[in-house]
């Protein structure tokens, strides 16, 4: 999939969000790689080798305050190549990526991992992901 192809999936996956959440998103630039870098890795604990589909870099929501009024934006970053390495059709792509978006952008709001596992788990379990 091109590029260009893909940061439109990456926007649908987002305008797809109900509008209430896509509101309450703050101060947070959403861009594509094609891949995690070693340092991106290294700074989550992740092994070399193994797939990132998404990574949040920030200050969630629900830390912010009065010290951090000037901070800078939050950054999410959805790896196009991982994603498709994954994936053998265009509606598995489709899937995962609405999957990784929601996962990142409920990082921002403050989820753990854990949290936002539990959730999906549960959803899946209810024929929801």
């Amino acid at each position: 999939m091109s590029k260009k192809d893909f940061e439109k999936l990456v926007k649908k996956s987002i305008m797809a969000l109900p509008e209430h959440i896509r509101e309450r998103m703050d101060n947070v630039a959403i861009v594509i790689e094609d891949k995690p870098s070693p340092l991106q890795l290294e700074e989550i604990g992740t092994r070399s080798g193994r797939i990132l589909l998404g990574l949040y870099q920030g200050v969630p929501q629900t830390t912010w305050g009065r010290k951090l009024a000037t901070r800078l934006p939050d950054k999410i970053t959805i790896f196009q190549d991982s994603i498709e390495r994954l994936t053998s059709s265009q509606k598995d792509i489709i899937n995962l990526v609405k999957k990784t978006v929601w996962h990142e952008i409920a990082h921002h709001f403050g989820f753990s991992e854990k949290r936002v596992r539990d959730l999906e788990s549960k959803w899946r379990k209810n024929g929801k992901i």
